[in-house]
């Protein structure tokens, strides 16, 4: 089954340190929802722009974007 990066997307001085904080709440979801994978992190795309994201498996996409309101999504490739 194919897996799903959710993004969000934080700009500004602070992007990096919001991103993480984002992070620590989607492992709290994690946790509570029992989702299959315990996949997270932060990437530093600028010095003013960072990303937090969360790797669901396909089937589980609906009912986390619907409840977590993501950004954007793409294809999770390992790596």
């Amino acid at each position: 089954m194919r897996q799903l990066k959710l993004i969000w997307d934080f700009k500004g001085p602070d992007a990096f340190k919001i991103a993480e904080h984002h992070v620590i709440h989607l492992k709290e979801y994690i946790n509570l929802e029992g989702l299959e994978l315990n996949i997270t992190g932060v990437e530093r795309i600028s010095d003013f722009h960072t990303i937090a994201f969360l790797v669901v498996p396909e089937n589980e996409m609906p009912k986390v974007r619907d409840a977590l309101k993501p950004h954007r999504g793409q294809v999770y490739t390992q790596g």
